[in-house]
């Protein structure tokens, strides 16, 4: 099949480039030149583990292309995917479509003979509507169909979500829409992977609650930890028993500093923003940002108390600035709270991470940005992990205590046994966690 996809930012482009994996043909547009020329010439903007090698053989197989131009790729296309940006809108919440109508105008335009208009960026309840009204109302003649196909790409993972996926969502009303449908995910059939089929309407908020349940997953568990400090039970154990419940499952239930990210925080205010215009209110996803922004703020908190009170002076070194490991996100990540709070009680703050130093040089001010996790360290008062990289899990411990001024390590993330770096003469600081495990 002939496919194009309308913007190569993360979902666009590794949408792109594993739907030519599957054999079609894809052509990504995007109109910034700079990040086509980087493209043609091998060079992938983002980091996600595999998708350099993805686009190197399907370029070089002829299936994978870039341009700046959209006439030709849409006009010669059977389904054409929408994938751009669609960001909380400042002051508010709200998803702003900006860019999602202005590509289907632009698609509307290049039409040439039947096709399908996919709407792989996470939109609002509705706006599959609107495209088709846009379309419609500058092509009339124009022979389509708009449908939701959303995508449940996690960072770090994003090529083995779209090609062994837990399920495939599609909405739209028309036959002829999900017969191309089918054809383009041909290979998933024959994998027996689930392929859903509903409205549109429902596909789009399928995303949504998605994402929101998660998040609230991440936060409940938050809060359990904090009350198993109280009661000197361990986080991780309970998560356990509770995950063995085939209700529940085990994912999303690792404790931590709170949930950043492109998705979560934007799409949970976005439903919520679409819930109250229907005077529907969602108090569970609500109560799940309010915690979780009240969360990442209170962080820094545990690294005061670890150094006794007072930060004043003193220097912190942190591992780990992205939301996740395996990704150079920096949006919503929980750093962007802790490293600020810290530097406002007084710290110097020395920090490093594998993938996220280029963003996080433009976000963060004041903060020293080594060049290994050992750089980080000589004569740090204490060591903060916000993120789980695995170069992180494997540390040598002794090296760190022998550079570190004082033995304090901060543990947000649980990489360590507390009986172990107790043993080892730290004061460790973990979440939702007993000092010492019995």
């Amino acid at each position: 099949m002939q496919v194009t996809m309308i913007g190569t930012g993360y979902v666009g482009l590794v949408s792109g480039a594993c739907f030519s994996e599957f054999g079609h043909h894809v052509t990504c547009v995007d109109l910034d030149a700079a990040k086509i020329e980087a493209l043609r010439e091998g060079r992938v903007p983002i980091f996600e583990p595999g998708l350099e090698q993805l686009v190197e053989s399907n370029v070089a197989a002829g299936r994978l292309s870039f341009t700046t131009e959209l006439q030709k790729p849409v006009a010669e296309a059977e389904a054409v995917f929408i994938a751009v940006g669609t960001p909380s809108r400042r002051g508010g919440g709200h998803a702003d479509l900006t860019y999602v109508f202005e590509a289907a105008r632009d698609i509307a335009a290049a039409l040439d003979g039947y096709t399908v208009i996919v709407t792989k960026s996470t939109v609002p309840v509705g706006t599959g509507a609107e495209v088709d009204r846009i379309i419609a109302e500058t092509r009339p003649e124009a022979e389509f169909d708009v449908a939701s196909n959303p995508e449940f790409l996690r960072e770090g993972s994003a090529i083995g979500d779209f090609m062994r996926p837990d399920r495939v969502v599609v909405g739209t009303d028309s036959e002829r829409a999900r017969g191309v449908m089918r054809e383009l995910y041909r290979s998933l059939f024959l994998n027996e992977t689930p392929v859903m089929f509903t409205r549109r309407q429902t596909a789009e908020l399928i995303k949504y609650a998605a994402n929101s349940f998660l998040a609230a997953k991440i936060t409940f568990i938050n809060e359990i930890a904090d009350l198993c400090e109280k009661v000197d039970a361990d986080v991780q154990e309970v998560a356990r028993g509770i995950g063995l419940d085939g209700r529940i499952g085990n994912k999303f239930l690792h404790a931590g500093p709170g949930y950043g990210g492109s998705c979560f925080p934007k799409d949970t205010l976005a439903l919520l923003h679409t819930a109250a215009d229907l005077d529907t209110p969602l108090r569970i996803v609500q109560a799940t940002v309010d915690v979780n922004d009240q969360r990442k703020k209170d962080m820094a908190g545990r690294v005061l108390e670890a150094c006794g009170g007072s930060l004043q002076g003193k220097t912190v070194a942190v591992l780990g600035l992205t939301f996740k490991p395996n990704t150079d996100d920096m949006r919503d990540s929980p750093s962007l709270d802790i490293l600020p709070a810290l530097q406002a009680a007084g710290a110097r703050v020395r920090a490093y991470d594998p993938e996220g130093m280029d963003e996080a040089r433009d976000m963060l001010d004041g903060v020293e940005f080594c060049d290994d996790t050992y750089d980080t360290l000589p004569g740090a008062d204490a060591l903060l992990i916000i993120t789980e990289w695995n170069e992180f899990r494997a540390l040598d411990l002794a090296r760190v205590k022998q550079l570190l001024a004082a033995p304090v390590l901060v543990d947000l993330r649980n990489i360590y046994d507390p009986a172990l770096m107790r043993e080892l003469g730290f004061d460790y600081v973990s979440i939702g966690r007993p000092a010492v495990a019995p």
